[in-house]
Parts: C-alpha cells; structure tokens; sequence
C-alpha cells in the first residue's frame, strides 16, 4: 500500500471525520471491498420523460408499467409457459394490484388460495429478475419495512435444499389471509426496483387536467430530478406571488377549461374575478372560448369573461415588467403606449396596423399599464389565495428541491429549452448589471433567480426581482426555458393581420444539427463530445412529417412526444421514455392510453415501440456512472484514512460505528 503523505491540516482533519465511522482498519478495508464490488454491478436503469402537461394517468400507467418495461419481464419469464391474456393479466396486476385483486376476487370460478400461491410464485421470479443488478443491501433498503425480512428471503431464495422452508412461509402468507399484502408490496418492489432514476425534463404543468397528481405521484418515488420548464416556473412565479405569473396561470387555466387544477386541486378561489369581470365585461368574440361537454353555456359565457379581463390584467403587468428590466432587452413588446384609440391603429416594429379595441378596455391613455383600483382590488385578492394555497406551495417546494435550470448525470446534459444562441454560433449574450452571461453562465443565473424569488424576503428588492425573472424565463426574449422573440398573444386577438403574429424561434433550434455547435455546447459544460448527449423537451418531435427525435448524429435526443393532447396530432404519438440502463440507450414512443379503467378491466396496455440507438462495447457498469466516480473516490479516501491508521497519524478506535452501511 503506498504511504499516506501527510498535506496540509485539512487533509488530516477531514480523515479525522472519516474515522469516526470507520474508527479502525478493519472497518475501512472492509467498506472498500464493499465499495470496489459495486463498481462491478451493471449501470442502474435511468428512465428520461419530458412535457407531460399534466396528463395524469397516461403518466401514472407508464410509470406502473415502466415504460413497458415490466411486461418485457413478465414475457421472458412466462412467454412458453403462460398465454398472452394471461401475462397481460399478471402485468395489470403488477401495475394496479389494490384494484386487481378486487377484480380476481369476484371471479367465482377462481380457487383463490390456489391462484394466491401461483401469484405470489410468479411475482417472486419476476422480483428476483429486477433485482439482480443491485446489491442484495440497496434491495433490502426498498423493500417495505414492515415485510422486509420476509420478501428478501424469497427473492433470495436461491437454495433448492431450503425449498420446504419457502414454500411454508408462502403457504403461511396466505392461510394468515396476508396474501394480498404481500401481492401489493412485492408488485410495488417491482415497481421500484426496474428504474432505478427517473429524471422529468420540464413542464408539469398547464394544459392537461392534473398535473398535481403527477406532483404527488413523483414526491412518492424513490429516487427522482427535475429540469424545469417554462410552464414550470409559470406556477413557481405564481407560487411566490409575482402578480404576472398569477395572472398568466389563471389566463392559461381559463382558455384551455382547466380549472380543477385551479379549484379541486389547489383550492383557488376564482370568485373575486368572476364577479369583477361579470361587472366589467359584456363578452367579446375575441374571447369566446372553445365549447365543452363539462362547460355549459352560461358558464362559457362566464369564463370568456373571465379570460378577458384577467388577459387586460395580464397585459399591463407585462408591460410594468419589462419597463422595471431594460436588460430583458423587451421594449419592443410594450404595446398598449403605442395603441392611437382614436384611429383605431397600432404602431409595432415601424408598422401601423388597424386594432379592434373596444370601450370597455380599461386603459389610462397617459398611464397604460396602470391597473385600475378594481383590478388592483381582484389581484391582491388573487396573490392571497395563491399564497395562501397549503398543497401548491408544498408542491412548488418539492420543485424547488428537485428540481433546477439544467443537470448534468452520466455524461448526459438535461434541459428544458435551448441554450440561446445567435445566428453565427455563439452563445447569446444576456447583461445584467454590466455582468455577461452566457451559455452555462447564464443557465446558472437563471437558477439562482429562481430560487431567490421564492426564498427571498418578502418585501426586498431581491424577492421583487426573483419574481419578474421567473416571468422572464415563462416567455422572455430567448429565455432558456422559452426559446423564442416573443409571445404575440395580444396581437392575434386584436390585430387581424397574421404578420403581427410572427414569433421567432431562437437559432439554437436551426443549428443543433451541426456538429460543430454541439461539440461547443458540450465543451461549454466540461463535457465530452464522443460520449455525452443532450437530452431536452420542449419542442414536439413531428413524426407526421418524419422528424426524429435522435439528431445530430446520435448526440442530442428531443423527447417532447407529445403527452399534451393538443399536441399529438402533430406528433403522431402520446409522448417518449427515453431508457439508458447497463446496455446502453433506446427510446420509447408510446399510443395514446385510453384510460386506467379500461387498463384494469380489460388488462389493456400503452403500446410501445422501441428504437435501440446507441450500445456499447461492452455492459455499464456503476464504475461509469457518476455515483461509480464517487465511490472511486470513497475509495481512494478510504486507502489515505488506512494508511494514517499504519503510520500512526490517526488512533485506531475499537467498536462498531453508529452507521455504516454501504448501498
């Protein structure tokens, strides 16, 4: 063993702290024989998903079924021995088991016993499968406590001699009428064992009906990150009560006729617009919403309204906004200063156009973007209830927690958006205080501005400018998170003339196809261009017209498939998995779901096809992660801590640690 020499105090006071878990040689030697024989397991299973906009069950049903990966185990294990219903059966049970097995038990031609021993049998083998990979300590850390000791002896049960002992335990199970307990933790270790990292590359919310069961659905899994998209940080900025960002939700929310999201979900009373705009606005046109089943008329004549005038809200927040941040660089967006009521015009970009603005418009000439004492009355009602709404803030901290501008994991880049760039390649510039940021620069600013609006004190300049920068990234001029010039939501519903509507992607959009860009991008992040990818959402794949998700040569990957309803004309899909596990990488693109209760009733599953495009010499290992990496380094720490102890640098201590267990 080499000799540990010794450096600066530092060094000697950080192996001080180490030996307080590993107090003597025995201890350290050990963990690294721990640690050296996990760098030998195959890479753990990461599963990437993108856009989901709060289409809640197709995303709980892919989660259950693991992106098909479930009935691929269910398949290998019993494609001779059992039919095909009966293994759509028994992935069904996996994924839904409580509901399941209120189904098989009103089956009265069932010997439920019988079926409970055949089950549990079954559901063994398939728990032993996915458990393989990991070490036997990291299996037993996800099994349920209360069933812990009992499920690790079966899915261990590698001793034909033993057979009589597990086959009691199991016939036990049932004659104490556990059975179904134990169906529901062994499908839920499943279930948590097949993916092993689940990363959401933005956007949560908006537009599908509840994305706050997505939320608690990812609060409840193991091991979970997030990249935030734009809608995401919509809600964030409501959440910490930018007057913009509340207005735009509610705006959002009351165009597509998602309000239990509003309501149900977050418990947002919408009471104090409606009567405002009952009183305020006769209905206009331009504001008619789309009619719905749910909807009826007087309530689409209600909400159109409502659309209305939190819109007009809306319109002067914006226009504050942009007025308190030159920096955004966003004047050319100032547009009711520009609005001539007596002509009937509007001047944008060098050209007038003919404006359909009515009376009813509340708008001081002198002072466009003032808020009357009405609307100022509706939206300090408005930043209580939002404030004050328990579940959102819970859910927007778990955001928070989880969750950042972009991440870097396994020489993968995730994020949301693009990196701005201009025409020629370079990364785009964004100024703030005499200060350039760029490229990773500026994905770091954006983070931290994230967090100091919600953290912030209230009151401070800190917390007011956090706020107006989550609006930046839900739609500024090239945010990161939004990718364009400008939203021309005021233009196409007063100006008739579709010139005025024009919004204009960011050229990072054009250019990712170009080698040259993409090994920039990734020297930007210290990455390597051979072996690293980026993966982003955003912008849906168009596979209708024969767009692919996998670019520039393999090296960036979109993964927007279109869960969002609304989006999968376009697509032709319901949404993408990409999968990268221990053989390299492979994405999913899955149908439209028709729903979980059609999924338990007649054991039907989202079909999916996969594209294996990336594999690699030879199987992942932990050692080419980044946690192998870590543990690389866990080791090499742990040899410096045994050679203090030999030289007598350090006193070896004897006893057990309080904690040191390896996972």
């Amino acid at each position: 063993m080499e000799k540990y020499t010794e450096g600066p105090t530092l060094d000697l006071k950080y192996l001080d702290l180490l030996a307080e878990k590993y107090p003597n040689i025995q201890e350290a030697s050990t963990e690294i024989i721990n640690y050296q024989a996990l760098l030998q397991l195959p890479k753990g299973t990461e599963h990437f998903m993108s856009d989901l906009h709060g289409e809640y069950e197709a995303f709980i049903h892919i989660m259950n079924n693991a992106s098909g990966e479930i009935r691929k185990k269910v398949d290998s294990l019993y494609g001779k021995m059992l039919t095909s219903a009966e293994r759509a059966q028994l992935s069904t049970l996996i994924y839904y088991p409580e509901e399941k097995l209120k189904e098989i038990k009103n089956n009265q031609e069932i010997n439920i016993n019988e079926w409970y021993m055949i089950t549990i049998h079954q559901l063994i083998e398939i728990a032993h499968l996915v458990s393989i990979k990991y070490s036997r300590n990291k299996v037993r850390k996800s099994l349920p406590p209360e069933y812990a000791f009992i499920i690790n002896e079966l899915i261990n049960a590698e001793n034909t001699s033993r057979e009589e002992y597990y086959e009691s335990i199991i016939s036990t199970i049932i004659e104490i009428g556990k059975a179904e307990d134990f169906i529901v933790a062994f499908s839920t270790v499943i279930k948590r064992l097949i993916v092993d990292q689940l990363h959401i590359v933005g956007d949560i919310f908006d537009r599908g009906p509840r994305p706050d069961i997505i939320i608690d659905s990812l609060r409840a899994h193991h091991s979970v990150d997030i990249q935030w998209g734009n809608h995401d940080v919509l809600w964030m900025g409501a959440a910490s009560g930018s007057a913009a960002c509340i207005a735009t939700v509610l705006s959002n929310s009351i165009k597509y006729g998602n309000l239990d999201t509003l309501e149900t979900a977050y418990g947002i009373n919408l009471r104090p617009l409606a009567l405002f705009a009952q009183q305020q606005y006769k209905g206009s046109k331009r504001y008619e919403l789309k009619s719905n089943d749910e909807i009826g008329n007087e309530d689409l004549r209600l909400l159109s309204k409502m659309y209305e005038a939190i819109s007009v809200i809306l319109f002067k927040l914006e226009g504050q906004i942009i007025l308190r941040h030159p920096e955004y660089n966003m004047d050319d967006c100032l547009l009711l200063n520009h609005i001539n009521r007596k002509k009937g015009t509007i001047w944008i970009a060098g050209k007038t156009y003919p404006i359909k603005i009515d009376d009813l418009f509340p708008m001081d000439e002198e002072s466009p973007y003032q808020l009357t004492s009405d609307e100022q009355s509706v939206l300090d009602q408005l930043f209580t209830t939002f404030k004050n709404s328990y579940r959102l803030q819970q859910h927007i901290r778990f955001l928070y927690s989880t969750g950042s501008m972009y991440l870097q994991c396994n020489n993968n880049l995730l994020f949301h958006g693009c990196i701005p760039m201009n025409p020629d390649g370079t990364f785009m510039n964004f100024c703030v205080n005499d200060v350039n940021y760029h490229g990773k620069s500026y994905f770091d600013y954006a983070d931290k501005m994230a967090r100091q609006a919600y953290y912030a004190p209230e009151g401070t300049k800190e917390k007011k400018d956090g706020r107006d920068f989550l609006w930046f990234l839900w739609r500024g001029r090239h945010s990161p998170l939004f990718g364009r010039d400008r939203i021309t939501t005021f233009e196409r519903l007063y100006i008739d003339d579709p010139e005025a509507w024009i919004e204009e992607d960011n050229a990072y959009y054009q250019l990712i196809e170009d080698p040259i860009v993409c090994r920039k991008i990734f020297e930007e992040f210290g990455l390597d261009y051979e072996t690293s990818h980026i993966i982003n959402g955003h912008v849906p794949v168009n596979t209708m017209m024969g767009e692919s998700p996998i670019k520039a040569n393999g090296r960036i990957i979109v993964i927007d498939g279109g869960f969002c309803k609304a989006y999968q004309k376009k697509t032709g899909i319901a949404g993408y998995t990409l999968i990268y596990d221990s053989y390299g990488m492979r994405i999913s693109s899955h149908e439209p779901f028709l729903g979980i209760k059609n999924a338990i009733e007649n054991n039907s599953d989202i079909f999916s096809q996969e594209q294996v495009f990336e594999t690699p010499d030879n199987r992942l290992t932990v050692a080419d992660t980044d946690g192998g990496k870590d543990l690389i380094h866990k080791i090499e720490d742990l040899k410096n801590l045994m050679s203090a102890y030999q030289q007598g640098l350090i006193k070896e201590r004897r006893g057990i640690p309080a904690d040191n267990t390896t996972s």
